[in-house]
């Protein structure tokens, strides 16, 4: 992806979680009925449970890795965790679904640990390549929501 008008440039996803890429795949994550859209805003209370994720595409043999990531955490401020593997809790923040194609049988398995995760760095370990396709949304706190007052687990 390129270009001044991108969503993950103008996101800082591209920057901040990736390098520049070109999107090959449809990538469609949903909460509750409601589509997420690069730079969306919801609210805690709506992302909860877990996504429903459509991966497009017309080879049923080809496999996907999909990771979900926070790159403000704990904080936009303070972002000294970034970028925090959180699947599937999710908490406030912004949080960016990527999306890599792996190779055929590959194995590819989770980290031990959740702060400090690179996207970048998962996938050069795993020789995943680029990514394929890449969606992210806004989240802020609710007031009086016990959402908003979960902690982040470190």
């Amino acid at each position: 992806m390129s270009g001044d008008r991108d969503p993950l440039v103008i996101g800082r996803v591209v920057g901040d979680v990736l390098d520049n890429f070109t999107r090959t795949i449809p990538l469609m994550v949903t909460y509750s009925g409601k589509d997420v859209k690069n730079g969306c805003e919801l609210k805690p209370s709506a992302v909860i449970n877990q996504p429903r994720v459509e991966i497009g595409g017309d080879d049923l043999r080809t496999f996907y890795t999909l990771v979900m990531v926070d790159p403000d955490a704990p904080s936009p401020s303070d972002p000294g965790l970034r970028e925090y593997l959180h699947w599937p809790t999710v908490g406030i923040h912004r949080f960016v679904f990527v999306l890599f194609r792996q190779h055929v049988k590959q194995n590819v398995c989770a980290p031990g640990w959740r702060q400090n995760f690179s996207c970048k760095d998962f996938a050069e370990l795993y020789n995943l390549g680029s990514p394929v396709a890449a969606v992210y949304f806004n989240c802020q706190r609710e007031t009086g929501s016990s959402a908003s007052r979960r902690p982040v687990k470190k």
